[in-house]
């Protein structure tokens, strides 16, 4: 089958990559971040307000939307880029992050993932040809193959049987994808050991698919070893394909990851973070719910020609979030996403112009923060 996608580097600067990525719902420029919308909706968010801030892809979740609506909802309602109203791209997750989220009502086999709904306690048997089956219904414009998701820690011979599951997953995968202008994404896995994670590369990318991912990290291990082991996952992958390093989104983070030569992230952290009162700015992130804040007139981040930061100051978006309005959430959801997809731009423009090294070293000195562990809470939905 003919790719769906087409990729083209236009520029590198050490391993940092500036490209084009073109799907049947137009082209996007990478590095690129992609919301989280898991249910169809990112939160807090208009889809319109999403392309406004320069958005082009996103992503949701098959295990949740074959839950609620139901797949089959979603396809006669156009698939889920017109039944959200979206003019862009959508990027589905298969459901293998939540073998490990939803460990306490599912159970794991050759076969595939036996769900006990989080809903109601129906049964879904999510196997790698459900999943696939799912998101073609779903019309996604990026389809991920079926794998299992360690959680940290994880011994040895469970991050091995992880990863040889991942891969016969991977070819079942292939075998039922079908569907002609929807590009299919294979998993690297293998914990936070070397070797493993070098078999898991190889078995993946020995097969045909359209781009890789590295999976299972971000899930409480120390940051040193994720961002070791995304390297090392990263120099494995074809450099002639996308690459997308799944649910690792500190800027910081980002920004190490763009020097290793990853294309595509996801995370919850700017949109959860704006919920619990939290921004990201030029001078590092802050909770608004400081009383240092009461009679601030300054906006969130004087560097910052957001719409929030235009209109409000700091003072008002701490008395709204401390009122329980809506508008906090809107605000403060608005002003992190625009942080987010100004931050790839410009380190778009910095391969461009090859000076991101300077370009890295000039924001993480701005946003200088002690370090911590990876934490699951942070960068990931609980389901």
């Amino acid at each position: 089958m003919t790719s769906a996608i087409s990729f083209e580097i236009r520029a590198t600067d050490g391993g940092a990559r500036f490209a084009s990525l073109v799907t049947r719902h137009g082209e996007l420029t990478t590095p690129a971040f992609m919301p989280v919308g898991t249910r169809g909706a990112v939160k807090a968010m208009a889809p319109d307000e999403l392309r406004s801030l320069g958005y082009r892809l996103i992503l949701a979740n098959a295990y949740h939307l074959a839950l609620r609506p139901g797949a089959a909802v979603v396809q006669e309602m156009g698939g889920l880029a017109e039944f959200m109203g979206f003019d862009g791209a959508v990027l589905t997750d298969s459901g293998g992050f939540q073998a490990m989220s939803l460990a306490q009502i599912n159970s794991i086999g050759a076969d595939g993932i036996r769900f006990r709904s989080h809903l109601d306690g129906s049964a879904l048997m999510l196997t790698p040809e459900a999943a696939v089956e799912i998101q073609q219904k779903l019309g996604a414009d990026i389809i991920m193959a079926l794998d299992e998701c360690t959680s940290y820690p994880a011994d040895y011979e469970r991050a091995q049987s992880s990863l040889e599951l991942t891969a016969q997953w991977a070819e079942r995968s292939l075998a039922a994808h079908k569907r002609e202008g929807q590009a299919l994404f294979g998993i690297v896995q293998g914990s936070i050991y070397p070797d493993l994670r070098r078999r898991s590369a190889t078995q993946i990318t020995s097969l045909g698919f359209d781009g890789f991912a590295a999976g299972g990290l971000s899930v409480g291990e120390p940051k040193q070893a994720m961002r070791e082991i995304a390297a090392l996952s990263a120099t494995m992958l074809p450099a002639d394909k996308p690459r997308y390093l799944m649910g690792v989104g500190t800027p910081q983070d980002l920004l190490a990851a763009i020097a290793m030569g990853y294309d595509l992230f996801d995370c919850v952290l700017p949109t959860r973070n704006a919920r619990n009162g939290s921004a990201f700015t030029s001078e590092g992130r802050i909770s608004i719910k400081r009383a240092a804040y009461m009679r601030d007139r300054q906006p969130l981040d004087p560097r910052c020609d957001c719409r929030p930061c235009r209109q409000f100051s700091r003072a008002y978006l701490r008395h709204l979030y401390l009122s329980g309005e809506i508008l906090a959430a809107r605000a403060l959801t608005e002003h992190n996403l625009s942080f987010y997809a100004r931050l790839m731009r410009e380190a778009q423009a910095a391969i461009a112009s090859r000076t991101y090294r300077a370009f890295s070293s000039y924001w993480l000195n701005l946003l200088d923060e002690p370090n911590k562990p990876a934490g699951i809470v942070e960068n990931k939905d609980v389901v």
